[in-house]
């Protein structure tokens, strides 16, 4: 039993890194359902063998439940909002240093867009850890008069009226304000994060 526990723990944690660096944002509330299914096909089987073997009442039985129904509710409530949470976390600390290189590089002229729709975004190695999620494409915006940028990295990728999620380097003082001004109207969803860098969920 401990060994289908661990073994349980360990799909869960391969579908939460996923969820948040790999699967694209339509497929996402189809494998969260299959997974919260499963979950709850789990716990119900747990309970029925708890009620069939409640004269011998096995601890393991109970230990297997608690740990099922704790993945069933972090994976069900408000839509994984707190495992995603965590790794936004983590994935920050984890690329901070590789994410202001990229900065740097851009300042530099090193890096620049680089798809043939000339659309400001410039495709990066696909190589994990991921720096910007959904392909690990950046955003770069260059403002003309006074040189300075915006850099977007994807947390979250949606598409058509789908919100994107980003972590954002910026020097431009008026994307600066803009991003306050979200800070201020709806600080749920967006934060700055240090001198110049923003945490963003806005629509296209």
């Amino acid at each position: 039993m401990v060994t289908k526990l661990v073994i349980l723990t360990i799909i869960w944690l391969i579908y939460i890194i996923s969820d948040y660096y790999l699967l694209p944002y339509f497929f996402q509330p189809i494998v969260w359902l299959v997974v919260c299914l499963m979950l709850f096909s789990l716990s119900i089987r747990q309970i029925i063998k708890i009620v069939k073997e409640r004269k011998k009442l096995n601890q393991n039985r109970i230990v297997s439940l608690s740990i099922t129904l704790i993945l069933l509710l972090l994976t069900f409530y408000n839509f994984n909002k707190f495992p995603s949470a965590v790794m936004e976390k983590i994935d920050w600390a984890i690329s901070y240093d590789k994410r202001k290189q990229i900065v740097n590089e851009v300042q530099e002229g090193k890096l620049t867009p680089n798809t043939e729709m000339k659309n400001g975004i410039c495709e990066l190695p696909f190589k994990f850890p991921l720096v910007s999620n959904g392909g690990n494409d950046i955003w770069i915006t260059t403002n003309k008069n006074n040189g300075t940028r915006t850099i977007k990295f994807w947390i979250s990728r949606g598409f058509f009226e789908s919100p994107q999620t980003y972590f954002i380097y910026t020097d431009a003082l008026e994307s600066q304000q803009y991003y306050q001004d979200l800070i201020k109207n709806y600080p749920e969803h967006n934060w700055k994060l240090e001198e110049n860098w923003f945490r963003i969920t806005e629509r296209l």
